[in-house]
């Protein structure tokens, strides 16, 4: 049961990265890869915070702020450097290393006898793992729920329109540029934020907890996708948290058959891989299926 709790724990939690993800890959159709250098920097930004005396919270907010902060480079060198956009994340993410590094000091950072987000009388009280699950579930409620009123605003119509065809964006007067420097920087800022969250969650910061990131973050939006079928954007937010739950538990499954725990990104990759084929597969399958059946009767 208790492994049970924490994998709904930490899916809850990383599903606030994929959350993020989702702004750039799904509503800009952006292949986003600052992820893995926002995901460690708002870790070891958080980290740091805590050590110089910061209250979590006001830490996490900081981490917040540092993921954001290496989204707009991201959106600049895009928009105003006229680097591809993929380029642009990896130039990011390889640059956050050293910045990451320049922040703690060293490669990691312990959190052991410091004060957290899960380090309070209500949540200590509560049966083990459960922590993560509230905290998870307060926080993602919160997110959603301002992203889903920021996309109903003017400001989140023109975001959306971006995303879905900017040339006609440009025509209706919308500065594109802006709302993808905007969603790269929110974005990043939601990814900045998992971090903090699972640097506390874990205990630690390191600078290589990137590593595998956006394969996490795409299969919570892939399998939030592919188990809901056709939805709604205010709901498809949502199935990213469940599908982030969801890809913890085929994890847990896989590990639980004996795999070996260093295998981890490539189970990974296949099950994101499997699930991205998922589609097609089905296709196939029923073409097959309506084939045979057709054979049947003529027979």
């Amino acid at each position: 049961m208790s492994i049970i709790v924490s994998a709904i724990g930490q899916g809850l939690t990383w599903g606030i990265v994929g959350i993020g993800l989702f702004l750039t890959f799904r509503i800009l159709d952006f292949p986003d890869m600052t992820v893995e250098g926002t995901f460690p920097m708002g870790a070891a930004a958080c980290v740091a915070a805590i050590y110089s005396g910061a209250s979590p919270l006001v830490a996490t907010l900081i981490a917040f702020i540092a993921g954001m902060l290496a989204g707009l480079v991201t959106g600049l060198l895009y928009t105003k450097g006229k680097i591809p956009v993929l380029l642009a994340g990896i130039l990011v993410m390889t640059a956050a290393y050293s910045v990451n590094l320049r922040i703690m000091g060293r490669a990691n950072l312990s959190l052991f006898d410091k004060p957290t987000m899960l380090k309070n009388h209500f949540l200590e009280s509560l049966p083990p793992y459960f922590d993560s699950v509230v905290l998870g579930i307060i926080v993602v409620a919160i997110v959603t729920a301002l992203i889903i009123y920021f996309l109903q605003t003017n400001l989140g119509q023109a975001f959306i329109a971006t995303g879905d065809n900017p040339n006609m964006a440009r025509s209706l007067g919308i500065s594109t540029d802006a709302m993808q420097i905007m969603g790269l920087g929110v974005s990043n800022g939601l990814i900045g934020l998992g971090g903090a969250l699972v640097a506390q969650n874990n205990g630690f910061a390191d600078v290589n907890m990137g590593i595998g990131v956006i394969v996490v973050a795409l299969a919570s939006i892939i399998i939030g996708e592919v188990v809901f079928g056709d939805l709604t954007m205010n709901q498809r937010l949502i199935a990213v948290t469940i599908g982030s739950i969801l890809y913890r538990f085929v994890i847990l499954l896989v590990l639980k058959l004996g795999f070996n725990a260093n295998d981890l990104n490539l189970i990974s990759a296949i099950v994101l891989a499997l699930f991205m084929m998922f589609p097609v597969l089905e296709k196939r399958f029923r073409i097959r299926h309506t084939l045979a059946k057709g054979m049947t009767k003529h027979d």
